[in-house]
């Protein structure tokens, strides 16, 4: 498995009685084997995993994994509140066929240090699966300092990769590279890749966005690759709007984008604490989106005029 570039996020798409859509989820991974990312992965916070049951999250890691058999590599969120419930979800990634499981530190409470090496240590007692360890910071999630990591990589040999995602993401890749742990692969960031430029600089080896611009993420992508900093300053100067954007509708406009798109039927949600996006706000979205349109998949053009 080649930890390196594009890792999108798939969504979860509902139908309108907030059932899993699973035609929709096959169209949404197609379109993102379309763009040509290097990695998905399912059951993350951008998934709405906090929002499904265990026995949808292990239909979604089973149809994430089959579709994308053959194309790139499935890494499986697998965080719950207790290693024994990751612990599952890891056996069942690995029982699948999944490249990897991903996991923060327990969740919902607040794990102290001892803890957390106890939790990853579990987790790889379970499967012998690569563990991104996922490094993150909002309600319920505990941040890692550099030294943790550290402790977690030498307790734990299948902890190879890492997401980085806390307050100051491109300082702490930094720092935590610069301690050369042998049995790092690499580190991606997140937050939608808002600080993906930064990030490279400290390191990073790619980035894990949401899914709905995985055409224009990897066109940022495809210009790093071929060392080109200028075409790859532009994009992402381009990017960059909407992905302040997306940070006050959240999932809504996620949801909104896949529609416009025609992967989805429904734009709906289970995440709470969002607004929808009014007619205004859509025509600030399509605004922003002129902006990256020579990026965009031409297959996949959003076209407004559906999602209402």
């Amino acid at each position: 498995m080649e930890y390196k570039g594009i890792y999108t996020i798939l969504l979860t798409p509902f139908d309108n009685e907030l059932c899993i859509d699973e035609v929709g989820l096959r169209r949404v991974i197609r379109f993102n084997l379309d763009c040509g990312v290097n990695g998905l992965v399912a059951n993350a916070n951008a998934s709405e995993v906090g929002y499904l049951s265990d026995a949808e999250r292990r239909r979604v890691a089973e149809i994430s994994v089959e579709g994308c058999k053959g194309h790139c590599p499935v890494v499986v969120g697998v965080s719950t509140a207790h290693a024994v419930l990751s612990a599952g979800l890891a056996r069942h990634a690995a029982d699948i066929g999944a490249d990897a499981v991903m996991a923060m530190p327990p969740t919902y409470h607040p794990a102290t240090q001892d803890e957390i090496i106890g939790y990853y240590c579990r987790l790889g007692d379970a499967t012998d699966l690569p563990i991104v360890l996922q490094n993150a910071v909002g309600l319920g999630m505990t941040p890692m300092s550099p030294d943790l990591i550290g402790r977690i990589m030498d307790e734990v040999p299948t902890v190879t990769m890492m997401k980085e995602e806390t307050t100051w993401p491109a300082l702490t890749m930094g720092a935590v590279l610069a301690a050369d742990h042998p049995r790092l692969v690499g580190i991606m960031g997140g937050r939608g890749g808002k600080t993906f430029m930064e990030e490279l600089r400290h390191g990073a080896c790619g980035t894990m966005p949401a899914c709905q611009y995985a055409d224009v993420h990897m066109a940022l992508w495809r210009a790093v690759e071929r060392q080109d900093m200028e075409t790859a300053g532009e994009i992402f100067r381009r990017l960059l709007p909407l992905l302040d954007f997306e940070m006050s509708y959240g999932m809504p406009l996620y949801k909104t984008m896949l529609k416009a798109r025609g992967l989805i039927r429904h734009a709906t949600w289970r995440q709470t604490g969002f607004r929808d996006l009014d007619r205004h706000a859509l025509a600030e979205l399509a605004a922003l989106l002129d902006a990256v349109a020579p990026y965009t998949h031409p297959d996949h053009a959003p076209v407004f005029a559906n999602v209402r």
